[in-house]
């Protein structure tokens, strides 16, 4: 039996995003998963960069046992795996951890050494973008932690859009919060975060491209610094 998802066509799907990305602009984060989950169900996942726990919290208020999609690169820091481990423990969530199809030595072994300073774009494509279309082939539509404040790339981030890319539509639920509100929902409910945001990191990558930030600098400056590049790929 197919689902109605599977039956919509792309240009359905697309016109489906750009219409609730329209009706949804004012509604809550909560309210814009409950959307999510209403329309798409067990084909609607949430992506996590293990920073914080925010949107996967929010999504398990919508559906208990949602997916969360989490990208291992073999690259991250040690507080980032302990705080997948954390979430997948205490939350009622499914955490799916997807890798490369290459561990990080037999990347160095065909492409040399710290790729990720030579080239970080095919880095991250090695690593983050192709595991990712990998892994969301079975979803019609994913929730994404992307807010306007981040960066100026950011700034036009719709609350429900159209993926091109991957042709699925694309959830951004706190798109239009701000970090004092991430802060007001971490304190309310008591969700976990990762321990580097409180040790200068505005913005947790891959540790070879991460950087502590300075003061006035966007949320974003700490990754891939002096190497003028601002996204990995998934988003833009």
């Amino acid at each position: 039996m197919t689902t109605a998802q599977e039956e919509r066509t792309a240009a359905d799907l697309k016109a489906l995003a750009e219409q609730a990305g329209r009706d949804l602009e004012d509604a809550s984060a909560l309210e814009i998963l409950q959307w999510a989950v209403a329309t798409f169900g067990k084909r609607f996942c949430v992506t996590s960069s293990m920073e914080d726990a925010v949107v996967a919290h929010l999504a398990s208020r919508a559906m208990p046992g949602v997916d969360v999609v989490f990208l291992d690169t073999g690259y991250h820091f040690e507080e980032t795996i302990g705080t997948r481990d954390a979430v997948e423990a205490v939350m009622d969530v499914n955490v799916i951890t997807l890798t490369p199809v290459q561990t990080v030595a037999e990347q160095d072994a065909e492409y040399g050494p710290k790729l990720h300073d030579r080239d970080p774009d095919l880095c991250c494509r090695l690593r983050k973008v192709e595991p990712l279309e990998r892994g969301l082939k079975s979803y019609v539509a994913w929730a994404t932690g992307l807010r306007r404040d981040e960066s100026p790339t950011r700034a036009n981030t719709p609350v429900v859009g159209w993926d091109e890319k991957r042709q699925k539509v694309k959830i951004s639920p706190i798109a239009r919060w701000t970090q004092d509100d991430v802060d007001a929902y971490v304190a309310e409910h008591g969700v976990l975060t990762n321990p580097l945001l409180m040790d200068g990191y505005a913005s947790v990558g891959c540790a070879p491209c991460t950087r502590r930030v300075l003061e006035g600098e966007d949320a974003r400056a700490g990754r891939w610094a002096g190497r003028g590049k601002t996204e990995c790929g998934l988003h833009g």
